[in-house]
């Protein structure tokens, strides 16, 4: 029974790879693409502490990328909406899914849910798990960060780096850092330095790990989820551009 509720709810809270407490660094008065729908519950309302920082937690790793905003869906076919199975699931199914994700597919265009469990708190978990539970509330100010346009690509690409969940894994300004024990390198790889753009020396092959990712194992280790099918080409590049101008040595 529970393999079955597992399955059913595959894919559930994906992300990589974006911190929502960095969105106000982006005014909301930029002209803007893909910013998130704004919450319609007034400032001054009181919201559960736990719920709201479910909400939070929510946009800030990205969650709300592949289930939609306040997880309605319409992303993508192949991730679930969240507000009936978020209510379906229980505290203990929940959690393993955060902590463990679902799967590991072998089809770089089909999303999948990432192991968290190296990432994410316990804390941070818990409060996800309210927020699910309480059928995922409008909650003030827990939007994705604004992304400017007209002042180019790497502008974009930087608020896309923070929208996407990218800075949760690989740090802010690509410096890397986040442990993950049961990799070669025991850490998740920067995006920056002489080894990555030894590497990753074309636009083309930075776009193509971000499209295809860098699946090598199950809970405990963190892997680079797919974001071909989820993340549009013209972000896709963006994120490149951003990319690109991170520290080379």
């Amino acid at each position: 029974m529970f393999a079955a509720v597992i399955a059913a709810a595959a894919a559930l809270l994906i992300a990589v790879g974006v911190g929502a407490w960095a969105a106000g660094h982006y005014s909301a008065k930029t002209v803007t693409v893909g910013g998130g729908a704004a919450a319609t519950v007034p400032s001054s309302a009181q919201v559960d502490p736990s719920v709201a920082a479910g909400a939070h937690t929510f946009v800030q790793f990205a969650c709300a990328q592949c289930h939609g905003d306040q997880g309605k869906g319409g992303v993508s076919p192949d991730v679930p909406a969240l507000d009936v199975v978020g209510k379906s699931l229980t505290a203990a199914q929940l959690r393993h899914i955060i902590d463990h994700g679902l799967g590991v597919s072998s089809n770089p265009t089909k999303p999948y849910m990432p192991v968290w469990g190296q990432v994410i708190s316990s804390t941070q978990v818990t409060d996800l798990i309210s927020y699910l539970h309480a059928g995922l509330p409008a909650v003030p100010d827990a939007t994705p960060p604004v992304v400017p346009t007209g002042q180019g690509a790497a502008v974009a690409g930087a608020a896309l780096y923070v929208k996407y969940g990218c800075i949760n894994c690989h740090g802010p300004n690509g410096l890397g850092g986040v442990p993950n024990p049961e990799s070669p390198d025991k850490t998740v790889p920067p995006l920056s330095g002489a080894d990555f753009f030894g590497e990753f020396n074309t636009d083309a092959k930075i776009a193509d790990v971000i499209r295809s990712g860098s699946v090598i194992g199950k809970a405990p280790i963190v892997s680079m989820p797919h974001w071909g099918g989820i993340i549009p080409a013209q972000d896709i590049q963006s994120l490149v551009d951003y990319i690109k101008t991170l520290k080379s040595s």
